[in-house]
């Protein structure tokens, strides 16, 4: 049976939408503007909206200075005109999207833009409350956040059965780290010229383990390690916590297999399982409301992605680049 979202998840996925809006769109206003920026001209029709050039290179300000810095010769020249497309796209995106809004009598109170304000200067972000453009983009970032919250996200629903197939298919993303029960002899070289050394000596706690030598009795005698004394045993220790070619060395072994020697920084190892867990996963019911988060947002992005295509579908856009 078809399922909302919890307000908790809802929440989550509301302020995650905000914040993704706050990155696309939000620019402090200009202090002031240059002669080159009132040489202005029109780029784009979106209805009965203009964008002009100077919105355009408000926009791209901060990516076109990355840009340059990273790119020379004509491969800056593309990358420039690429990221002012893309930063018109943008644009027209948000214009389609805020005339919906005022369709759709969509309204963000002086309240709410206050208490955004306020949101945003305890997260380190600088406001200039008293410039009405500064006031202007947080109003449209609420706004954007509305109507995208009334149109696509209010009728996105996702029932048990869509929840369980998630949970099938990405089974692995809820696996729990398998866990291991360990034996080991380490044979540390005696000096930096010991290398050779250690490893012969490796070599020969290998040969006496395959002839049939009980693995903590050769630990007792040959490891350096601090396991030594109680035949080597290391415990329990989770996948991941091991030295990576350790971890690679044991992956195929069974309870009681031994690997070959592998090096590592700390020396030469010859590693025993001694007891492994099976892996496991979190069952569904641990995980139910962060998969049904998941699928929200996965159909969310559908639905709006479909949503923008129809505003443009049905807008009038003249592009004059």
């Amino acid at each position: 049976m078809p399922v909302h979202l919890n307000p908790v998840s809802r929440t989550i996925v509301s302020v995650a939408f905000g914040l993704l809006i706050s990155l696309l769109w939000f620019r402090p206003a200009p202090s002031a503007f240059s002669a080159t920026q009132l040489e202005d001209r029109i780029v784009a029709v979106v209805n009965t909206d203009l964008i002009m050039q100077s919105d355009v290179r408000h926009e791209l300000a901060p990516e076109q200075e990355r840009i340059r810095q990273q790119y020379r010769g004509e491969e800056l020249g593309q990358r420039l005109r690429t990221a002012e497309y893309m930063a018109l796209t943008k644009m027209i995106e948000r214009r389609l999207q805020l005339q919906e809004a005022k369709a759709k009598s969509v309204d963000v109170s002086d309240q709410e833009v206050k208490q955004a304000i306020q949101q945003m200067k305890q997260q380190g972000e600088k406001v200039n409350e008293k410039d009405p453009l500064s006031l202007r983009n947080v109003r449209d970032q609420l706004t954007l956040l509305k109507v995208v919250d009334r149109e696509v996200r209010s009728g996105v629903m996702v029932g048990e059965a869509e929840m369980k197939r998630y949970y099938k298919e990405h089974q692995t993303r809820f696996a729990l780290p398998e866990e291991y029960t360990l034996s080991q002899i380490l044979i540390q070289p005696r000096s930096a010229d010991g290398t050779a050394e250690a490893l012969e000596k490796a070599r020969i706690v290998m040969t006496e383990l395959k002839r049939g030598e009980k693995f903590e009795d050769a630990a007792l005698r040959y490891s350096d390690g601090p396991n030594a004394s109680r035949g080597g045993r290391l415990g329990l220790v989770r996948q991941g916590e091991l030295l990576p070619a350790i971890e690679r060395a044991i992956a195929p072994l069974v309870p009681g297999g031994i690997s070959e020697i592998v090096e590592t920084s700390e020396g030469y190892h010859i590693v025993r399982v001694d007891e492994r867990t099976p892996k496991q996963f979190r069952p569904f019911d641990e995980v139910k409301f962060e998969i049904q988060s998941l699928v929200f947002q996965q159909k969310s992005e559908d639905v709006f992605q479909t949503w923008l295509v129809d505003l443009k579908n049905k807008a009038y856009i003249e592009i004059k680049f």
